[in-house]
């Protein structure tokens, strides 16, 4: 990556983020697959089955991940006997008549059919045919984007571009001179070549510079930015293509999941007797139920 390039990164947004990740799961290699029914303990006289350990494994995923497949299913085993044994315990001294537990297990309840409705009522609906639709769309309404193939010269001092500048002016070939006296390191042993970059990506200073110029021509003052000082070429402009359908399907599907959830919870919504009656906290779930529309 050369010095110019800003780093990026993607953010997590709220409820749209959990509803993306509740829809995240794959499809998995075929295998023959274990008798979903079949036990492989009891506690307390009560099974556990092959469908319980699959589930123990799925929920538990992450403190097992690291482990081998036999010792994945021993760890989620033993999981499940301790949960169920205490659990029992649990019961046994009454604590699940303890109204802090009642509250807590009426919402790990409702968030379960809240993540099974999204599966089953929303993704799983979604098809390959909406999909390209939305991407359709999404390319047909997108601006036309500009990229730009440029090389670059990069110096510590005003005065050193400017001498660059006079020898390119007197006839000397760019890249030798990208390659003797560049202080960009990856432009060394390339003629400064950048390859093809577009708005935002580099900084603007550069940025506005290399859009500037016509293909075949270098900027006659030098351009300065935080690395330092630039003297920049610009070979060739073109029309930014659109990424091929299949490499940002599954962003589409995410896309065309996310408006299929709040159109849902918009509708349930008018169609239910929800009322906020704190001002405050209606005032601020207003703002980022706006901000999802």
């Amino acid at each position: 990556m050369n010095v110019l390039t800003r780093r990026t990164r993607l953010a997590g947004f709220g409820l749209a983020a959990l509803v993306l990740a509740l829809s995240s799961g794959g499809a998995s290699a075929q295998q023959a697959q274990p008798d979903p029914e079949a036990v492989l303990a009891t506690v307390a006289g009560e099974p556990i089955t092959e469908a319980d350990l699959a589930l123990a494994i799925s929920d538990l995923d992450q403190q097992f991940a690291r482990l081998p497949e036999e010792q994945r299913r021993a760890a989620a085993l033993s999981a499940i006997i301790e949960i169920r044994l205490l659990a029992n315990e649990a019961k046994a001294k009454g604590l699940d008549k303890d109204p802090d537990y009642q509250r807590r297990t009426a919402f790990l309840l409702q968030r379960a059919l809240h993540g099974e409705t999204i599966e089953k009522e929303v993704a799983s609906k979604i098809t390959d045919e909406e999909i390209r639709k939305r991407y359709d769309t999404e390319i047909a309404n997108a601006p036309p984007v500009n990229e730009v193939h440029a090389r670059h010269i990069l110096v510590k001092t005003k005065e050193e571009a400017d001498a660059i500048i006079k020898q390119l002016d007197g006839g000397a070939k760019f890249e030798d001179l990208a390659n003797e006296k560049t202080s960009d390191p990856s432009g060394k042993t390339s003629g400064g070549d950048l390859g093809w970059f577009g708005p935002g990506q580099m900084v603007p200073e550069f940025e506005k510079a290399a859009f500037g110029l016509e293909p075949g021509s270098y900027t006659k003052e030098p351009v300065q930015s935080q690395f330092g000082w630039h003297i920049i070429k610009v070979e060739d402009k073109r029309a930014k293509q659109p990424p091929a359908f299949e490499q940002v399907k599954e962003q589409f599907r995410q896309l065309v999941l996310r408006e299929k959830y709040f159109a849902l919870v918009k509708s349930l919504r008018e169609a239910g007797s929800v009322e906020v009656t704190d001002p405050a906290l209606k005032a601020a779930v207003g703002a980022i139920e706006g901000g999802q529309k």
